[in-house]
């Protein structure tokens, strides 16, 4: 099983880039300490390295460097439409480091950014008083972990527990945290109702398939169900459901395996004990499936002959239709239909 330290630590950093603006900030040091053995690059500005053209995405995965930046606007976008909002209004995203440690083939990342390489704003503090502002005059669901799983890289940036400490000072933020990573450390962060831990869950055969470098489903529903038994806010994300000719047989493996560790966990409730869970098959905009199709010319998941519907690319309606469905009506059996969430 992969835990959060073993998908931390590794020799993918073995280049850091530093801005010189922030070559001094504490944060900068604090996470240089951490790579002692990294050769360290002063930059005028992150885009130099991670916008620069030509560059091999998938093959720079393969060698990741760390790009430490400063970000000076934008901190916080409005949520795109193919996301879900779970019923909140004022539905952002902000995107604190650009792009994963994870490499799974389907990414929309590796058809959003010119670069595998990751890049990590160290000013914090900025995003939080910028969020002062916005939350004087209204409430806010915000997703923090769109654009990076940012609890694989907690135990590097600590800013999970930043943000947790933020929200446990405004009742009218709710964050969400979506995450592939199966870290047990997570459940020694505050527990608080305002901030829920969103698992984005696979079959096994689909994460072999298409979803390098994650770990096991069964990790996953293991780490989920201990959040749950912890009390933490768990919401469980079968989105994007993907397909194989055996997808049906493979769903239903996964939410059999989910029943069973709930069952061994003694949380016979489990599914109750859930925020919600989302529902929603692969989808993507035209201008990443453009880009996606080229950088993973072999990832089966990628090249699906997918339709474009008003600009973006999904499952042929009739198939969408019966995997969506096929899903909830199989969560309909074990949980309140009103708590499921689809697209």
């Amino acid at each position: 099983m992969k835990n959060l330290e073993h998908v931390c630590y590794n020799t993918r950093f073995s280049h850091i880039y530093v801005e010189h603006r922030i070559r001094n900030h504490p944060r900068t040091e604090q996470i240089l300490l951490r790579f002692p053995q990294a050769q360290i690059v002063e930059i005028e500005h992150y885009k130099d390295v991670f916008n620069r053209h030509g560059q091999d995405g998938v093959r720079q995965h393969q060698a990741q460097a760390l790009i430490l930046a400063e970000k000076t606007d934008h901190f916080f976008y409005e949520g795109a439409p193919v996301c879900q909002d779970f019923g909140n209004t004022n539905f952002y995203y902000c995107s604190t480091m650009m792009n994963c440690i994870y490499d799974c083939s389907y990414c929309y990342l590796k058809g959003m950014y010119p670069s595998g390489h990751m890049v990590l704003f160290v000013n914090i503090e900025d995003y939080l008083e910028e969020l002062d502002h916005i939350l004087k005059t209204q409430n806010m669901y915000v997703c923090i972990s769109y654009d990076a799983d940012l609890l694989a890289m907690e135990a590097v940036t600590g800013y999970v527990r930043l943000w947790s400490a933020y929200a446990a000072k405004h009742e009218n933020l709710k964050l969400e945290i979506r995450t592939k990573c199966a870290g047990h450390a997570m459940w020694d962060l505050p527990c608080l109702s305002n901030v829920i831990y969103a698992f984005t869950l696979s079959p096994q055969k689909m994460i072999d398939a298409f979803e390098k470098e994650t770990p096991s489903a069964f990790a996953r529903i293991v780490c989920a169900a201990e959040g749950l038994k912890k009390g933490f806010p768990v919401r469980l994300c079968f989105d994007p459901m993907l397909y194989l000719p055996s997808w049906k047989t493979d769903y239903l493996q996964l939410l059999s395996q989910i029943d069973r560790i709930f069952g061994d966990r003694m949380l016979h409730d489990g599914w109750e004990k859930l925020v919600d869970v989302s529902v929603g098959t692969f989808r993507i905009s035209q201008e990443y499936m453009k880009k996606l199709r080229r950088v993973e010319p072999f990832a089966p998941a990628v090249q699906y002959p997918y339709v474009n519907c008003n600009g973006v690319y999904q499952y042929p309606p009739e198939l969408l239709k019966e995997m969506e469905s096929f899903m909830i009506t199989e969560l309909t059996q074990r949980m309140d239909k009103e708590n499921i969430y689809h697209e």
